[in-house]
């Protein structure tokens, strides 16, 4: 890491690691001085008035969890695409039908899928927490427990704050040629503390920004050894519940940072380079925005498509029981019969697989595998409303 590169930085400093000759970047404790220019006041007033319409749409919605449980899987597959995996939404669903299959299926399910099934548990898990336990370092090391348990990076201690130094750069590039260095373990620690002050310090900013600041602030301490960012990006969502912006967990900024994964990552190297905050921040903002907007259009879609599916089943035989299987199709677009008769109460493999037949023949549903065993049905209009393109927008390709 070159240190003469952050010499003009207000948000952190350069330092000699004393005994080893390297030199590591020491982040300063939050808040930083906001330059509030007006392309950064518009863009909070922006970010904020959609943000407000998302929640008021999340307090009316009578079945919330019709909505959280697609965009929780498109976060997932998107957060994890990121960091370089490439599962998409149909591979997190299709492994998740056979986990939940009542009969025992082995399956060789590509790590990748099983990073991006992580990711959903660490953050269902994560949103459970906070009930209990305030937003703090001890959750975030319960949330990267469940996020790396079992897959690529499970013996770098997960759960467990680093205890030596880690760098970011080009794979296989050592720690003399990194682009960023982290603080080292000592300073992590102290920088992890101030962190946690400035989560349950009294609000001197606006919340979006704080969120801003915070991620900034994760990334930079990048605190494990491995799942860094997808930890940072987790901890967005656990700050937007726990601070009342949102009643459910309807906005996800990954597909805005995937979209924009260059700019993300040099907006991020640009603050802790030059101190340049107020970009940053317009970035993120903007991130909002976006998302705030794109969370709306979708639910509006599936929630339209539920009614065309209940107008188009209300005169089907024994309705009220379908239009519940129905319902299972926005929480799991992919699914097996079995899996879809453990979900729902009092229903039997016969009766789910005789409303399955029902679905098929309406065009709602067809069966991927073409197997006489072990079938997998999808609802291929509700996947295209959660991950295809809104108008104007290239595809996400996470199907």
């Amino acid at each position: 890491m070159d240190p003469a590169a952050f010499r003009s930085s207000t948000a952190g400093q350069v330092l000699r690691v004393v005994g080893w000759g390297y030199w590591a970047y020491h982040p300063n404790p939050l808040p930083p001085t906001i330059v509030w220019t007006p392309s950064l006041v518009l863009a909070l007033s922006e970010a904020t008035a959609a943000l407000g319409e998302l929640k008021g749409l999340g307090r009316t919605l009578a079945n919330p969890h019709l909505l959280i449980a697609p965009f929780i899987r498109r976060e997932a597959v998107l957060s994890s695409r990121i960091e370089g995996t490439q599962a998409s939404l149909s591979d997190l669903y299709a492994y998740e039908a056979v986990q939940l299959q009542m009969f025992d299926v082995t399956t060789d399910a590509d790590s990748d899928v099983k990073e991006v099934h992580n990711y959903v548990r660490a953050l269902e898990y994560g949103m459970e927490r906070l009930k209990s336990l305030p937003l703090s370092l001890r959750l975030i090391r319960e949330v990267h427990s469940h996020l790396m348990e079992g897959v690529r990076g499970e013996h770098q201690t997960p759960g467990e704050f680093r205890r030596s130094q880690n760098w970011i750069g080009a794979p296989g590039c050592l720690l003399a040629d990194a682009n960023f260095v982290p603080p080292p373990p000592d300073a992590m620690q102290q920088a992890l503390r101030d962190l946690e002050m400035y989560l349950h310090a009294p609000p001197a900013l606006p919340a979006l920004v704080r969120i801003g600041l915070i991620h900034y602030q994760f990334e930079a301490i990048h605190p494990f050894l491995d799942g860094n960012g997808r930890m940072g990006r987790l901890l967005n969502v656990l700050l937007l519940s726990t601070w009342d912006l949102l009643p459910q967990p309807l906005l996800y900024l990954s597909a805005y940072f995937q979209r924009h994964r260059q700019s993300y990552y040099e907006h991020l190297m640009a603050v802790s380079q030059h101190g340049a905050w107020t970009n940053w921040l317009e970035f993120f903002l903007q991130g909002v925005l976006v998302q705030s907007q794109d969370a709306i259009t979708r639910s509006s879609r599936l929630l339209d498509l539920r009614e065309q599916y209940r107008q188009q089943l209300q005169n089907r035989r024994a309705a009220a029981r379908l239009l519940q299987v129905t319902d299972y199709l926005f929480l799991r677009p992919i699914f097996t019969i079995n899996g879809l008769s453990a979900a729902l109460e009092d229903l039997d493999y016969q009766s789910a697989a005789r409303y399955v037949k029902m679905l098929q023949e309406e065009g709602i549903l067809r069966e991927t595998t073409g197997q006489a065993r072990n079938r997998i049905y999808q609802a291929g209009e509700v996947l295209d409303t959660i991950v295809g393109p809104l108008s104007g927008e290239e595809a996400e390709s996470v199907v």
